[in-house]
Formats: C-alpha cells, sequence, structure tokens
C-alpha cells in the first residue's frame, strides 16, 4: 500500500534521503549485500562517522534495516514497504547504473568478497576428512533426504506397489499430489494405515502385484523397492508397473542384486536369488519401458544382506509407444 498518497511531506522524505550521492552509492550495495559499516567503509572510502550517518538518514526512512552480528551490526536493504518509495529507488538506481563511481564500488566489493573467502576455505581444508561426521552431528541426516524429496514435481502421483508398512508411502506424501500404495498382505497395509495416518493423500489398496488395482496411466511415477524377488512372474509385474504408468512416466525398482545365499532366500520367503544388471534391464524393455539403467549399490555399514540393485526407466510417450508396437509387429512377422 502507498501510504503517502497525497502526502507531501513523505514524499518529500523519501525525496531527501535519496538526494545524495553517498546514501545512492551506499543503497546500491546494501540492496544485493549484507555488509557491517568497517566494510562499508572499505568500499566507498569514506570514514565511519559519514558512513554511519548517511545510514541513519536511510533507516529513519525504512531504505535500510540493521541486525546485530555479535558486537557488530550488519545492515541491508529490505524490500520497499511503500510503493512510492519503490518507484524513487528503481528511478535513482537506473540513473546512476552508468556511474564511474559505482563500478568502482562494485570493484572493491568484489575484492572484500574475495578476502571473505578464504576462511571459508580454511575451515573446509581441515574439515574435508571429517566433514561427513561433523555435518551429522551439527545437523543430523534428515534435510538431504528432505531436499532430494523436494525436487520430485508436487503435482505428481506416485504408486508405491509392494508398499508393505508404508515407509516409503508415509516419506513420499508430503513432497506430491498423491500417492497410492499397494500390497497384498492384509497384516501390512494395516501397518501401513498406522504410519500414514492424517496423510489424506495417501491412498492405500490391497492387492497382487501381477494384477494392479489402479487404472491405466494413473500414476506419473512407480517405485518397487524390495518386492520383485518374492513374485513367481517378474516380468508379470513390471508389465503392470508399466500399465499404471502415463506416458513419459518414470518407474525406479530396487531388488537384490544376483547372489548365491540360497539360505538367506529360504528364511526371507523370496522366489529368487535376485537379479543381474542386464537381465533386469532386459525385463524392463520387455514391459515396454525405455532407456532402463542399473547400477549396483554399495552396502551400507552394519548391512548383513545381499548388495542391492537399483534400476530406472521410464513408459515411452505417444510417438514412442506407437513405434514400440510396430517394432513387435515386425517382430512377429518376422517369426512366422
Amino acid at each position: 500500500m502507498d501510504t503517502n498518497h497525497g502526502n507531501p511531506e513523505g514524499l518529500l522524505a523519501f525525496m531527501n534521503a535519496l538526494a545524495d550521492p553517498s546514501r545512492l552509492r551506499l543503497l546500491r550495495l546494501l540492496e544485493r549485500h549484507e555488509l557491517g559499516v568497517a566494510e562499508l567503509c572499505d568500499v566507498v572510502q569514506m570514514p565511519q562517522s559519514t558512513v554511519s550517518r548517511h545510514l541513519k538518514v536511510l533507516a529513519d526512512q525504512g531504505f535500510v534495516r540493521s541486525r546485530a552480528d555479535g558486537t557488530n551490526r550488519l545492515y541491508r536493504m529490505p524490500p520497499a514497504e511503500d510503493v512510492t518509495a519503490r518507484r524513487l529507488w528503481l528511478l535513482a538506481r537506473e540513473r546512476t547504473e552508468a556511474w564511474p563511481t559505482a563500478r568502482q564500488d562494485r570493484l572493491r566489493l568484489t575484492r572484500l568478497a574475495a578476502r571473505r573467502r578464504p576462511a571459508a576455505l580454511a575451515f573446509f581444508a581441515g574439515a574435508a576428512g571429517r566433514w561427513d561426521r561433523l555435518r551429522t552431528e551439527l545437523y543430523g541426516d534428515a534435510f538431504t533426504e528432505c531436499a532430494l524429496l523436494s525436487l520430485l514435481p508436487p503435482t505428481w502421483v506416485i504408486a508405491d506397489l509392494g508398499c508393505g508398512s508404508g515407509h516409503a508411502t508415509a516419506r513420499l506424501a508430503p513432497y506430491v499430489r498423491g500417492v497410492i500404495g499397494v500390497d497384498q498382505s492384509a497384516a501390512m497395509l494395516k501397518a501401513a494405515r498406522r504410519r500414514t495416518a492424517g496423510l489424506r493423500n495417501v491412498d492405500l489398496r490391497q492387492g497382487s502385484l501381477e494384477a494392479l488395482p489402479i487404472e491405466d496411466g494413473a500414476a506419473d511415477g512407480a517405485l518397487l523397492l524390495l518386492a520383485l524377488t518374492y513374485v513367481a512372474e517378474p516380468r508379470r509385474v513390471l508389465e503392470e508397473l508399466a500399465r499404471v504408468l502415463r506416458p513419459g512416466g518414470r518407474a525406479v525398482v530396487v531388488d537384490l542384486l544376483r547372489h548365491d545365499r540360497e539360505e538367506f532366500r529360504r528364511q526371507l520367503g523370496q522366489s529368487c536369488l535376485g537379479f543381474e544388471a542386464e537381465q533386469l534391464e532386459a525385463m524392463l524393455r520387455e514391459a515396454g519401458l525405455e532407456q532402463p539403467a542399473t547400477r549396483a549399490l554399495p552396502p551400507e555399514p552394519g548391512a548383513k544382506g545381499p548388495a542391492l540393485l537399483l534400476a530406472t526407466a521410464m513408459r515411452p510417450g505417444r510417438a514412442g509407444e506407437i513405434r514400440n508396437q510396430r517394432v513387435k509387429r515386425e517382430e512377429r512377422k518376422g517369426a512366422r
């Protein structure tokens, strides 16, 4: 709101605050950087008393604000709350852009920023070997996962296939439009409902992975985490996964890398001993997915199970699906 509309005293006060070249130089610096008085003195090459006097004039009219930083005060230019003040500043900034003095100020500010960096560089030079541990001690680990999940498009619907007790479902739900969790086990779904209670964008459904209770193209992304080794027909499951993805949708599969621990397989009730990377990529292609890529995941410290394999793929767009259908028809003709 323009609080000085029709108020000549307020307008003149703003104009007076900007009617000094030194104050304009200070504002040009503080619009983009938070600086202390000593730093401003270094850049504009004025005595501290002069800089402090100009800062008080600017602060009285709301052009700058300050905050305590230990024994110092740091100054910055906040977004103008008054429309008139904002318009006057934009005009003044435009007219001073080509000032030789402003260019000199920018060069000295660059030099100041270069002097600031060595402290951080010195810290990381000494902390490089212990940074991961120190970062965890200071900040924990959850923020990294939150940051990565925030990269997901918030409009997406994710299908968590073989959702189990709902661990991944609950982690995904705050970052996307909706999560459809599917599991065949009533006991697992009961645990998932407890875990996701209060999350209104979670839809839990009971059903088999070979016949998913999800409509065609209903999901933007699909997860299959540690579920494929439990099914007798993994190819059928991947075909269902592809079916529920929209054109251009993404698939992520994590499961066991092929191993020889037969006793482990029996104890966990799994149907197979995991998958080779080439085998899983081939099955994803056969399911109608494109650009399959796999990589082995390094075992985490203390993990007792076999190593894991991560695979990604995507459902082709409309043009790609038409092309794939044509290729399959030609292959069938050639086989006859």
